[in-house]
């Protein structure tokens, strides 16, 4: 076999691997941050609650 087919079957799986690692790392900071905008969110309900609370008459 040529040469040339082994740089372009070598380029192929490097390319692979390439996207594959990309696409964890996308995975990866995408949890992250989905995570943070939820701690976000709850800790804002949390907020409003402690107000609702604050502001409610005692019987």
């Amino acid at each position: 076999m040529p040469i040339w087919i082994w740089f372009v079957v070598a380029g192929i799986i490097v390319s692979a691997v390439m996207a594959v690692r990309t696409a964890r790392l996308e995975r990866i900071q995408e949890q992250e941050w989905i995570e943070q905008e939820g701690q976000k969110y709850i800790d804002r309900i949390r907020e409003d609650k402690e107000k609702k609370n604050e502001f409610q008459p005692e019987a």
